[in-house]
Formats: structure tokens, sequence, C-alpha cells
């Protein structure tokens, strides 16, 4: 392996206005076949297998015409302090906003709250549903715009009007200048730790442009395989974190060949044959890890998987033929100021055998079972929260109180009562039904009668009127646990309903599906979990040619998952400094998040594992002792790890700048895993789990062994093939031509 992309590396070096005008025509075509190929329709979220996805299927069948995941607003109108919504101008402005309103052209019909009786009690509050007959992300600017005036005018009336549902809600912003803030902070990194700004801005440009083709390739693609605009997102934050990851170690160790003495295509060769290697199995694992999504089940994920995974393997291909042919445009420019004018203070920082990241690994070859039961303990209560993990995908309750949806939810919520922002839809199938109006009577009559339920709404037939919907109000709110077990009580109850009524009937709604969604990602987690990280156990096995290497790995990256989820789970679910984040309110953690969380940060987990743990192979392959090794292996790798860590972590926490609690809870969950897992479980659970190991952490059978392919991800082969350096650094002060005959 080592071999085969030390010469790709070279070729690249040497053909790189090839490579180059390949890479320029790859994106422009890619770019060509996006700009011409048509959008794909958006399928909406579905989840096969489970009984809300049916019953949303049913009634899309059933009722033609209309669409089970169709917008809608519901206009809440609150009365002024002292009046009542039922006093006569505050009525004549509330019909006037209906009639107004159903006068869209997208609108399905609009309710007025006086025939429907949507008035609370105290006659203080109203409210009037507006149904579309598209989803939100079709509504048209005039749609919107039409319905927007009608609320104004309902405001100008002397009415407080607040607004739920999707129709007019506005696409959360990712982080705002936080997430500027978090970009210039990882430029700030890079720079430091090359000191060049070319050095810095190659691993940036490098990761776009792998970007760039990814995105478009997507686009491309979109109506064959059935992209939708979000399938890219994971693929882009993904492409943008390992291309990064992959060019900053590629370029650091040319720079270090450089150091030793090496000719710039020689130190390009060699940069490629032991780090390329590195990032061939790093970015494979990742592969693993979004490909293994298709276990949850869910179609909408398993793209969003398959399409990161390559945008994965672009930064690889990129990383491995591009970055060197960049290099070889400019061979010395990524050099430090020092290396390149060979100063003395350059010179004398060479001599030294000593640095930060060997330093620190010597305090935990010394010390290593103190850091490994304070590392381990550290971590394992931090992660005990997560055994009151509540899963469910927060609502408008979640929002902050400055949102129009926010203050609907509360004031319907105040006026009709807590389960009113989460009604459960109950789909009767009277197929076949000799008296289908009687049948529906008593299904409605039971679910009426449990204990849970407050009201239930008068059952809309379809045309045919074989099938019907109503909706049961729970008493309590939709992410309460009562409200879960009300779901629970009914399904259980139905086989006795069913045989009294003589028809089918299942329970739907965005409550029940949210609850449905959130049982089948939980009882997805261990099986993704067990063939991510099995499938990376034997990767990692024919990397490291040793049993205990990656089963240390993926021990390490459980526990750097768990505790990364224990935090999420204290803060944005138990309210443990949420304030300190700007959360203004607690709730079940998002169901896409733990799979989110695993597939990520596994991604970068592995990346540092193989960066680090290859050089301590490296140098143990080459004669160094056990103990020895993990401080050459630090000596090398440790600084460049940490960049990365620092800069995905000052990426990430630039998500939770944003005003939604979702991407707070993303961002701050994905910088916090990259924390634990870089500093405490790679720096420090590594290192010392290996010093106790000793010569037994590179053990493998002999039988083994001849079975294994010899990858020879470390380069020992190499090591004996390429020539010895030349006895000092190319300063920059020779032309380029005679530099490449060293």
């Amino acid at each position: 392996m080592a071999t085969v992309l030390y010469h790709l590396g070279r070729v690249a070096f040497r053909w790189r206005w090839f490579v180059a005008l390949l890479w320029v025509a790859v994106l422009g075509a890619v770019g060509l076949a996006a700009s011409k190929a048509p959008a794909a329709a958006d399928e909406g979220f579905t989840m096969p297998g489970i009984e809300s996805q049916k019953a949303f299927d049913l009634m899309e069948k059933r009722f033609p015409g209309t669409t089970a995941d169709a917008a809608t607003a519901r206009i809440v109108f609150i009365a002024p302090s002292g009046e009542k919504v039922t006093a006569s101008d505050n009525r004549a402005a509330i019909e006037k906003l209906v009639d107004e309103a159903a006068d869209g052209s997208q609108v399905a019909g609009a309710v007025d709250p006086f025939q429907a009786k949507a008035v609370s009690k105290d006659g203080t509050t109203a409210y009037a549903t507006v149904s579309f007959k598209a989803k939100a992300d079709d509504l048209t600017d005039t749609s919107k715009k039409h319905l927007e005036r009608a609320i104004d005018q309902a405001r100008d009336a002397g009415l407080r009007v607040e607004v739920g549902g999707d129709a007019l809600a506005k696409q959360p912003a990712a982080g705002g200048a936080a997430e500027g803030i978090g970009i210039a902070v990882a430029a700030l990194v890079l720079l430091i730790t090359f000191g060049s700004l070319a050095a810095a801005g190659l691993p940036l440009l490098a990761a776009i442009i792998g970007v760039a083709v990814s995105m478009t390739g997507i686009m491309a693609l979109a109506q064959t395989f059935g992209l939708s605009e979000n399938t890219g997102t994971l693929a882009s934050m993904l492409g943008l974190a390992c291309g990064i990851d992959y060019a900053l170690f590629v370029v650091s160790r040319y720079r270090e060949e450089r150091a030793k003495g090496h000719a710039p295509r020689e130190a390009a060769g060699l940069a490629v044959g032991t780090a390329g290697s590195a990032v061939v199995f790093a970015g494979l694992t990742v592969i693993i890890a979004l490909a293994g999504l298709w276990v949850v089940g869910i179609p909408m994920l398993t793209k969003m998987g398959l399409a990161a995974a390559g945008a994965v393997l672009m930064a690889v291909l990129i990383c491995l033929t591009l970055v060197p042919a960049i290099l070889g445009f400019w061979p010395n420019a990524v050099l430090s100021r020092g290396a390149r004018k060979n100063s003395k203070r350059y010179r004398r920082k060479q001599l030294k055998t000593d640095n930060g990241g060997s330093r620190w690994a010597k305090v935990v070859v010394r010390l290593p079972l103190p850091v490994l039961v304070l590392g381990v303990v550290g971590l394992g209560v931090v992660a005990t929260p997560v055994t009151h993990l509540e899963l469910g995908m927060p609502g408008d309750e979640a929002k902050p109180t400055s949102t129009t949806e926010r203050r609907a939810y509360d004031a319907l919520a105040e006026g009709f009562g807590p389960g009113f922002n989460g009604p459960l839809s109950i789909v009767v199938d009277a197929k076949g039904s000799a008296d289908p109006k009687a049948a529906v009577t008593t299904i409605s009559k039971r679910i009426a009668a449990t204990k849970g339920v407050v009201s239930v709404s008068p059952a809309r037939f379809n045309q045919a009127g074989n099938t019907a919907v109503f909706a049961a109000t729970p008493s309590t709110s939709p992410t309460d646990q009562k409200t879960k077990d009300l779901v629970k009580t009914i399904r259980d109850n139905r086989p006795g309903i069913e045989k009294d009524a003589g028809v089918s009937f299942e329970v739907t709604g965005k409550t029940a599906l949210d609850i449905d969604v959130a049982e089948k990602v939980q009882a997805s987690l261990i099986p993704y979990l067990a063939v991510v990280v099995s499938l990376a156990i034997v990767l990692l096995l024919l990397v490291f040619r040793s049993l205990l290497v990656p089963l240390k790995a993926a021990f390490g990256f459980l526990l750097s998952v768990l505790a990364a989820l224990g935090a999420v789970v204290a803060v944005f679910q138990q309210g443990h400094g949420a304030h300190l984040l700007g959360v203004q309110s607690t709730g079940p953690i998002m169901s896409m998040m733990p799979i989110f969380l695993v597939g990520i940060v596994f991604g970068l987990a592995m990346d540092y594992e193989v960066f680090l743990v290859s050089r301590m192979r490296e140098a143990y392959v080459h004669g160094d002792g056990p103990k020895e090794a993990i401080v050459s292996g630090f000596r090398h790798s440790a600084r460049v790890v940490v960049a990365a860590a620092l800069i995905m972590t000052a990426v990430f926490s630039g998500f939770v700048g944003a005003d939604e609690s979702m991407i707070k809870m993303i961002g701050f969950g994905l910088a916090i895993a990259v924390v634990f897992d870089a500093f405490v479980v790679r720096m420090a659970i590594v290192p010392a789990i290996l010093s106790l190991l000793g010569n037994k952490a590179w053990y493998l059978p002999k039988w083994l062994a001849r079975v294994l392919p010899d990858i020879d991800v470390e380069g020992e082969k190499l090591s004996r093939k390429v020539p010895a350096p030349v006895a000092s650094v190319d300063n920059g002060n020779q032309p380029a031509e005679s530099a490449l005959t060293h």
C-alpha cells in the first residue's frame, strides 16, 4: 500500500499540470451536469414499518388530492386584556382573516373558529387552521405573502395574532456570526500550527474543492436516486471536516520529510505513501460508518449516509492526488519561514528531540494506570445521564420565545390545555363494513373514554365513505411521558375495540409519529453500533496487524460517544447549564441525534486513531520499544492531531450560536464529542493502555499473520526502497528543477 501510494504521490507531483487540469475538468463536467439536471421531487420523511407511516400512506390513498404532510398554519387569536374574541369587533376581524386566507391559490381550506367551536372556555383565545395543498417547501412566496397580509390586518384591528404550523415557519439558520467565528478560529489554528499562510490555506482549499465536486455530484444525481436538498447536509459537513483533516496530515508529513533533507518530489511521495496510507484507511472507516446507516431503516438517512460516504471518498482522492500536485507548483511555500530561510533558530529547533507531544507522552507512559483510571472514570461519570435518555422530536415548544411559533404554542396550551398542541389522529379503515358511520362512532366513543383523552373531534369521511379520520386530544403535552403511555394504551386496547366495531384503525399524527420514530431509532442504535464497530475492528486489524489495538480503539470510541450523549442529555434534557448556551426550554433529545453523533464522531475518532497510532506502529516496526514508540508517535503526530481536533471543535461550536435548540444540540454534541475523543481518549487513554500492554499491544498470532495481507501502512518496505535524504533542507535558494534531481 505505502509503495503504491508513494509512486502515486511522485507522479502527481511530477505531472502536476495534468492532475490539476483533470480535477478542474471533473469539477466543470459535474457542475455542468448539475446545472442541467432536474431537481428531485421531495419525497418527504418516510419510515417504513411503523404504524404512523402506514396510517399516513392509507390517508394519502383514500383521500385523493390531499397530502398527509401538506403545510398547515394554525393562526392563534388572543383578545386584548379584558376583552373576548367573541366580541363583535374581534369576531369580525377573525372572520375577515379566515375568508381572505381561504382565497389563496394553494389553500385547501380555512376553518372558522366560531363554526368549529375552536374558542377557549374563557373566550380569550381562538384559533383557525389553514390547510394547504402543497408541502411547506413548495409554497410560493405569493401564497405566503397573501396569508401574512391577512394576519397583519387582524393585528391592526387590535388582536394579538401568533402563527404556528410549518406554512410560515422560517428555516433555521445554522450559526450566523458564531459559525463564522468558528471558521476563523479554524484558519487561525492552521496558521499557528504551520506558521505559513500557504500551508494553512492548502487543507482548506483541498477540502473546499472536494466538497464542491461532491455537492455538484449530488445535485447531478438528485433525480436519478431521489436525493433531496437535505441529503447533502451531512455530506458537506463531513466532506469539509475529513477534507481538512486528510490534507492537514499529508502537508504535515511533507514538511517533516523536507526537514529531514528530502527533495520536494521525494518528500511528496513519502508523505502520500505514509500519511496517505493512513488517510486511505481512516477514510474507509468513515465510509463504513456512513454506509452502515442503512441498518436504521430510514430511506432518507440511508441516502444521506451514502452521499456523505461519497464526499469522504472524494476527500481521500483529492488528498492523494491534488494535494501533492499543488505542492509541486509551490514546493517551498508550505514550509515555515524559518525552514525557507534555513535560519539558525530553525536548525536548533530541528535538533531538539522533545516537543510538547513527546513530553506529554512521557508523563502518560510513566503514570499509565492513574491516567487510564482518571480518564475512564471521568468519561464514565459524564456518560451517566445516558441512562435517562429520552428520544423525541422537539417541536415549537423548543423554539425561543422570540418566535411566533413558540408564542402560538404557549397560547394554545394556556387556552385549551397542554395536549392541544399534539393531537392524535385516528385513521379508521371501514372498507367492507356494512355501517361505516356506526363503526367509526363506536371507535370514537371508546377512545374518548380512555383515561388521558380530554376530547375527540367529529369524524371526517372520505368521498367513498370507507375511511374516516378524527382527532383525539391528550391531557398532556406532546413530549410528556404520559402522552407516550396514552398512545401505547390505545394501541394495546385496539384488539377489543376493533372486535366491537368490526373495522380496524391506526394511531398517527405528528405526536404518534415522533414516538414511533424515537422507538425505531432507539431499537436500531445497538445493531448499527454492532455493524459499524465490528467492521471497523476488522479494518483496523488489517492496518495495525494487532488483536488488541482495534479492540482498544473501539472501546475508546464507545466511551467518547456515551460521554458526549451524556453531556447532551445533561444540558438539553435535564437543563444543567442550559442557560449558558441560551437554551430556553428542555425536553427529549432529537431522535436522530444519537445516530448522527455515532456516525460523525466515529469517522473523526478513527481519523485520530489511525493517524496517531500508525506513527507509533511505524516507530515500533522500525525498532523502537513499546514505550519509545508511543513517545515517538506523539512527537510526530500529537501537534497535528490537536490542531485537527481544535479545528473541528471550532467549526462545530459555531452551530451552538444558532437560535434553534436542535441546531444548538447538534453543534454542542459534535463539539464536545470531538473534545472527549481527541483530548481524553486518544491523547490519554490510548497511550496509557498501550503503555500497560507493552509488546502485547502489537501481538498477532502467527497463523493469523500468515492469513492477513501485509498492507504496510507504516511504510516499512518503503523505507528500504527510498534513497537517503540529502544533508540539508532545501531552503528555496536553488532552482526547483535542481531540487527535483536530488
